[in-house]
């Protein structure tokens, strides 16, 4: 079956372009113009992309989450940028801040924190302490194709379960059911939500949107398996790009309750930083005849931007495409998913079992 979409430069990354640090002084670019041959020209332009893994070692590990559109107070990343390679991702900027580029960089580059359980354990062991949900990860994903091996993620939950305490995992990685004996233990005193995100249900749309990301569906399967164990799983349906995948929303929101989902929620895209230059490079090479046009949505959304950070509206959008998608989700939410049926999270038992913690009983 021929692929329906424009075959890209660079297989299996989101990013076809790299795109300078803005703090650095220096830049380089390469000039492919005295080559005569157009491989020689796709050599100089992208030399390595191979994905590459750097250890670096911060003091700590949870971050203070300040957004009032975030539930949760705490957030941790064991690993900065990521290989999944969202071409929408907000984190890509993020990687500047860490000397690499929200390109190419953001998905080849990938820094991983060893010492992340020791440091989470610690801060637990701090008598100062108070239960809190955290979330794994609030920047990138906490179960990318590095996790396999490294295992980092999965140590991190060994802590939550030896501290009771309760976490939020966000993920649009299937990786997450060789956890499950952990997750279990978790669900078991409602310690744990798992967040999955669901793009789209389009194959081919998804391994250009989010090229090493797992299929729709071993997504869906992976619902299923954990709905199926008594894990509360919510479904990310984000982001919502008017003219590429508006129209699945409905069948996203049947697909998930299916499945098992407990719980759904959407969030349409906003292209802040260098993400408008990076999408707009891609959307002319993936959709060239409907590059303009879903530009032309997307900043409808945002009051003719394609960034947009106000808080309550930055994830929803207004104008008249955000009412349809908000008019669509709601539609099929009624029909599919009416109620979130995930428990709220256990804060007691943490102090409870708390290491050392006295007892009256």
């Amino acid at each position: 079956m021929k692929n329906k979409f424009t075959q890209l430069r660079l297989k299996g990354r989101g990013a076809q372009i790299r795109i300078p640090n803005r703090f650095s002084s220096r830049q380089t670019e390469p000039d492919p113009s005295h080559l005569a041959l157009q491989e020689d020209q796709e050599n100089l332009l992208f030399p390595d992309t191979a994905t590459r893994l750097v250890e670096v070692h911060p003091k700590t590990i949870l971050n203070k989450m300040e957004s009032p559109d975030l539930p949760l107070d705490w957030s941790m990343n064991p690993y900065q940028g990521c290989e999944h390679g969202c071409i929408y991702c907000y984190a890509r900027n993020s990687h500047e801040y860490w000397d690499g580029g929200a390109g190419l960089e953001f998905e080849t580059t990938i820094l991983v924190k060893p010492q992340a359980p020791r440091l989470l354990e610690e801060a637990f062991s701090a008598k100062s302490w108070k239960a809190s949900p955290v979330v794994l990860s609030g920047n990138t994903d906490c179960y990318q194709p590095a996790e396999a091996r490294l295992k980092i993620t999965r140590r991190c939950l060994e802590v939550f379960v030896k501290f009771h305490h309760p976490v939020g995992i966000i993920t649009k990685n299937s990786l997450i059911l060789r956890d499950l004996d952990l997750l279990l233990q978790l669900a078991g005193e409602n310690l744990v939500h798992v967040n999955l995100s669901l793009t789209t249900l389009d194959e081919g749309l998804k391994r250009v949107l989010e090229p090493r990301t797992s299929s729709a569906a071993r997504m869906l399967k992976t619902i299923e398996v954990l709905s199926r164990n008594g894990i509360p799983v919510r479904v990310l349906a984000a982001p919502i790009i008017p003219g590429i995948n508006d129209t699945e929303l409905r069948e996203l929101v049947r697909r998930s309750a299916d499945a098992g989902a407990g719980d759904i929620t959407y969030q349409v895209v906003r292209l802040n930083g260098h993400l408008g230059d990076l999408f707009t490079d891609w959307l002319g090479k993936t959709f060239p005849d409907r590059a303009e046009k879903v530009l032309g949505r997307i900043r409808s959304l945002h009051d003719g931007k394609l960034s947009d950070s106000r808080f309550g509206r930055r994830m929803r959008g207004d104008g008249v495409w955000a009412d349809l998608i908000r008019q669509q989700f709601r539609a099929a939410r009624q029909s599919f998913l009416p109620e979130n049926t995930l428990p709220a999270f256990n804060l007691e038992a943490f102090d409870r079992y708390r290491p050392g913690q006295l007892t009256l009983f």
